[in-house]
């Protein structure tokens, strides 16, 4: 089964890398950006039938700093051939 985990900052903590992403837009001219906060996408092919909880686990475990991130856990449809 393939997964996907979106984790990014909570509302609230400063970014960083978000802002130096948006200060280059600007200076790019692109003046109708307003925020820019940065995330990662962790893709993980795991074995059919894996629980939610094993999945939340993993995440507040290892993938995510629960105390200054959110994840939010994706289960993908098979691609069809």
């Amino acid at each position: 089964m393939k997964v996907r985990i979106l984790v990014r900052l909570k509302p609230g903590v400063l970014d960083p890398q978000g802002r130096a992403v948006h200060h280059s837009l600007e200076g790019m001219g692109f003046d109708a950006v307003t925020d820019v906060r940065i995330g990662r996408l962790i893709e993980m092919d795991v074995a059919d039938g894996t629980s939610d909880s094993t999945l939340h686990s993993m995440c507040s475990g290892l993938l995510a700093n629960t105390v200054i991130e959110d994840f939010v856990i994706e289960k993908l449809e098979p691609e069809s051939a």
